[in-house]
């Protein structure tokens, strides 16, 4: 299927978040998502299923100061 991960065209076969996170080699305890705008917990990267054309963003905690 078809996705946006972080503003580009991804082709993917994964159907929920984890697996996606997987496929792309991203570790799921160093990041936050959101998934068409909407925060997904942690608790749901296994449940979140995954639709043609969904926006995911992923992001990683930065420090700074």
């Amino acid at each position: 299927m078809n996705i946006q991960l972080n503003g580009r065209p991804v082709l993917t076969a994964a159907r929920t978040l984890a697996e996606l996170l997987r496929e792309q080699q991203i570790d799921a305890a160093c990041v936050a998502t959101a998934y068409n705008g909407t925060f997904v917990p942690k608790s749901r990267y296994d449940s979140q299923q995954l639709e043609e054309g969904c926006q995911l963003e992923v992001l990683s905690p930065m420090q700074g100061g």
